[in-house]
């Protein structure tokens, strides 16, 4: 049952993914192809998640389980929420980010990327008839270790070595909200077209380290409470790599 749970929680994952590859028609210019091929292709990407949904769905049920069930229907909600406002406010990669603080960051990145995973780890637990407690402790692991994997994606533009260093990066990363922060509004806006360089001077980019090291050990504290074996050495490493800066 906890590998089924696994695979309906990669079968949503994925449908997401394929809902998200959807095409903004409005934002499309003459090169990008005829429109015929870009409005089939957004068809098949609803049509194409709809059913890896539907899919996640049916196996859901057959598990038998109405807190297990409860569980990952929540983590759905939580990401079409997530996934709605980071649409609404941010059509484009390179928009200029609201003037939110990292807390606010932290509530929008847990709907849209972290309930699931943390669901997941909460839900695999009730399956196995552990304790609520037991289940709380496999849900924060989850959260934090999927919140350092966000944060550890966000500080690639600003810490990887590389030679044209031109790599794109959004307003809406870690570094550059915790940037904002320290900044001020005003003097974040003025910079706006240097900000790759000014964030990699200012105080976003280590704070956003140690931030992604602080949901890192937070996410290890939780396996501690597991009796030493495989799964949790294993579980341990997802976090060190995700946690590994040069």
């Amino acid at each position: 049952s906890q590998r089924s749970l696994a695979e309906i929680t990669e079968l949503i994952h994925t449908a997401f993914l394929v809902h998200r590859g959807i095409v903004n028609i409005g934002e499309l210019k003459s090169c990008d192809g005829p429109l015929k091929d870009m409005q089939f292709g957004n068809k098949m990407a609803v049509l194409s998640g709809d059913f890896l949904l539907a899919n996640a769905c049916t196996s859901l049920a057959q598990l038998q389980n109405t807190k297990v069930v409860e569980l990952i229907s929540s983590a759905i909600g939580d990401l079409v929420q997530g996934i709605y406002y980071e649409n609404s406010k941010s059509s484009e990669e390179n928009c200029l980010t609201d003037d939110i603080g990292i807390s606010t960051w932290k509530e929008q990145v847990f709907l849209s990327h972290s309930a699931l995973l943390a669901k997941s780890c909460q839900a695999a637990m009730e399956l196995a008839k552990h304790s609520a407690e037991i289940q709380d402790t496999a849900f924060q692991y989850g959260k934090h270790m999927s919140m350092s994997h966000k944060l550890h994606s966000d500080l690639q533009p600003f810490v990887k070595e590389s030679s044209s260093d031109t790599m794109a990066f959004s307003l809406n990363s870690a570094p550059a909200v915790l940037h904002q922060e320290f900044l001020g509004r005003e003097a974040w806006i003025k910079q706006i077209r240097e900000l790759q360089e000014a964030i990699k001077a200012g105080k976003g980019v280590t704070s956003a380290i140690d931030l992604c090291r602080c949901h890192g050990n937070r996410a290890l504290a939780a396996l501690e409470r597991f009796p030493p074996s495989e799964a949790r050495a294993a579980l341990a490493n997802i976090v060190y790599a995700v946690t590994r800066f040069p």
